[in-house]
């Protein structure tokens, strides 16, 4: 990590010298195909606000949840929670059998995350954002620089990757977060709504790639309030609505439960109910 550091700011910040001479990469549990993610009763309120309510739900390794719900609708939450990026009120989260709040370290080395709030820094380019992320994530030094060869060349990169990533476009910013996501290959990968502000090319370029992520047997958990995005690559689907899990299943399965023909009219139909609920 020293030498990027070194490279991008001209000096090593002395602040430093704890983490970089920290023992190197903690080995993670081995992946049980059936509970890659587990969340029980997971239930997070801001004072008076309940964003999310006794949620459960697991996504075993080699597949793709698709969590769909209008915004506000506690999406957002429950990812910035199993990502440890927020402690749960009440209720538990394990990744690879490890919990974010007690086992940060552990956890963060086995999930790549991805949000809209986590810029790139636009002073550097994006090879200089890979190598700079594979430092800070300890990837040794004789494995870094095919990886991130191979991530220029699978995420299409290369006509960008030596411009200032504030020179670039927003489909070409999102290729390199997703990059940035993935250059530690970590065995679950979190992402909020990864699609946004993407035109239909380039949001089907990430929903491949998402895809690809899971057949080579990572469990991928991501958002979105895009029906056609879930229903095209997930296995399975969550509908969440004012901080509850409404249901899942597979698209069949909703499509079964509501008696409806499609994934818009299941989902407006499930939301539907429970407004009804709210009112009797």
């Amino acid at each position: 990590m020293t030498r990027i550091i070194n490279k991008l700011w001209g000096r090593v910040n002395p602040d430093l010298d704890d983490f970089v001479s920290k023992p190197p990469y903690v080995k993670l549990p081995p992946v049980d195909s059936s509970s890659a993610v587990v969340v029980q009763h997971l239930t997070k309120s801001y004072g008076d606000v309940l964003a999310v309510c006794d949620l459960s739900f697991t996504v075993p390794a080699g597949t793709i949840y698709g969590l769909v719900g209008a915004n506000g609708a506690g999406k957002t939450t429950t990812l910035r929670t199993l990502a440890g990026l927020s402690k749960p009120t009440s209720g538990t989260v394990r990744i690879l059998d490890a919990d974010p709040t007690t086992d940060p370290l552990i956890v963060k080395r086995a999930l790549g995350f991805h949000t809209g709030d986590t810029a790139l820094w636009g002073r550097i380019t994006p090879r200089e954002t890979l190598q700079l992320f594979a430092d800070l994530c300890e990837v040794p030094v004789a494995e870094s620089a095919s990886r991130i060869e191979a991530l220029i060349a699978e995420l299409e990169l290369g006509a960008f990757v030596d411009r200032r990533c504030e020179t670039l476009s927003t489909g070409q910013r999102q290729r390199t977060a997703i990059a940035r996501t993935l250059i530690h290959d970590p065995a679950v990968l979190v992402l909020d709504e990864p699609t946004a502000a993407l035109d239909v090319v380039a949001a089907r370029f990430i929903l491949d790639r998402l895809r690809l992520e899971a057949q080579r047997g990572k469990a991928v958990i991501f958002s979105t309030h895009h029906l056609s995005e879930v229903e095209l690559v997930s296995d399975r689907i969550g509908v969440i609505h004012a901080g509850r899990l409404l249901a899942e299943g597979t698209v069949d399965d909703l499509l079964e439960r509501t008696g409806k023909r499609s994934l818009t009219e299941a989902f407006l139909a499930l939301v539907d109910a429970t407004r009804v609920e709210d009112v009797a």
